[in-house]
């Protein structure tokens, strides 16, 4: 079966909940997206406003608190938020991208060797057995190792380590000071080998919520190697079906997912800083138009919030004062802009509760971007 570029497009869509918003709590709605990127507080927040029909901010506050949604390092040694019952598999799947990124050349650097590492892990979950600041972490490790080696162990060991980001209140139940909490999961894995199992079940979570997609495309959402990825989809069989893409590339996918036609409308959408959709694949230009990818993702990482329109970056927006300031790529219809507006109001009376300048220590990009269309979309009235 092939499929084409517009509708690959349409199926992540769908998938990601960006087609139509959908009742769902936002619990569930976690589950559905697989993984929301969660670098900076307020983009799990956004992005699940965009995805979750009459979006309650402190649903999402409420299932951190519960850690029913944990926030953790994950997928591409990044923070992201996951249902809970993923993280252990998930956990598992990364194993052999923790070890060799964490317990690597820096924490060598200190004297200290991987199996130090692994006999580390259970006295730091223990002594994290209830929320510790990353002061205290600090402190702890210097007490058993000493000042010394303490900075390059903390560094591995804080992403290594199965720890969960634990919630600290404040606008969006976490603070640019971190603390962490003990993931409390099954058997803590050891050793640079990844759990076959766990990265296979990895794989199909990805592809139901971000497929059809190819070999480089997982190994890129995961930042696993492309063999290891291949023998997941091998030991799959049949649980998964090849697809031939544009130009030819093989694609996997789960059989009997949902695959929108090309012409499925799709509206406009206001998109979190890092949202998953942009960064989850090999190929970007499913979302990103190549011409406007080195516009929304600046050269140290930082994903700006990009316009939506038809499905593909058009732009981008950030909270002023007033509203929200829409900075479109190329000329929008009226229709479009008028469709954006009222997102807009929606989005701006969820971020007046919370932090109405959200994502404003990023504002320094916008005077790199070029001269085109700016419009302040006004807030919603009170």
């Amino acid at each position: 079966m092939k499929i084409t570029a517009r509708e690959l497009n349409r199926a992540t869509l769908g998938r990601q909940l960006l087609l139509e918003r959908e009742a769902l709590s936002v619990v569930d709605a976690v589950r559905r997206v697989v993984a929301v990127q969660a670098q900076h507080a307020p983009s799990p927040y956004v992005a699940l406003w965009n995805r979750v029909t009459d979006f309650d901010a402190t649903a999402l506050d409420a299932g951190f608190a519960d850690r029913a949604v944990v926030k953790a390092t994950l997928m591409r040694i990044t923070l992201h938020t996951v249902h809970a019952d993923d993280y252990q598999v998930f956990r598992e799947a990364m194993q052999s991208t923790l070890y060799g990124s964490r317990l690597g050349f820096r924490f060598a650097a200190s004297g200290l060797t991987p199996d130090d590492g692994d006999e580390l892990v259970p006295e730091l979950l223990a002594f994290a057995d209830q929320p510790r600041t990353a002061a205290e972490m600090k402190a702890w490790l210097e007490t058993r190792l000493g000042a010394d080696k303490q900075p390059a162990a903390w560094w591995g060991l804080r992403a290594y380590a199965p720890l969960h980001h634990a919630p600290m209140g404040g606008p969006w139940s976490f603070t640019t000071r971190s603390s962490f909490v003990a993931a409390r999961t099954g058997s803590i894995p050891r050793g640079r080998e990844t759990v076959p199992r766990a990265l296979q079940a990895l794989v199909l979570r990805y592809l139901e919520g971000f497929g059809p997609a190819s070999v480089a495309d997982v190994a890129q959402f995961a930042m696993v190697q492309r063999a290891p990825i291949r023998r997941a989809l091998s030991a799959l069989g049949d649980c998964v079906e090849r697809l031939e893409g544009p130009e030819g590339i093989v694609l996997f996918d789960v059989p009997g997912s949902p695959r929108p036609p090309a012409d499925t409308p799709a509206p406009p959408r206001l998109m979190a800083m890092w949202d998953s959709t942009l960064l989850a694949y090999a190929d970007r230009s499913r979302i990103i138009p190549p011409d406007y990818r080195r516009l929304v993702i600046r050269n140290n990482g930082d994903v700006l919030p990009t316009l939506l329109v038809d499905g593909y970056v058009a732009g981008v927006w950030r909270p002023v004062d007033g509203g929200i300031e829409a900075t479109a790529f190329h000329d929008l219809p009226t229709t479009v802009w008028d469709a954006l507006a009222a997102e807009a109001r929606s989005l701006t009376g969820m971020l007046a509760d919370r932090d109405s300048q959200a994502y404003s220590r990023y504002n320094h990009w916008w005077a790199k971007l070029p001269d085109t269309e700016t419009r302040l979309l006004p807030a919603q009235r009170s």
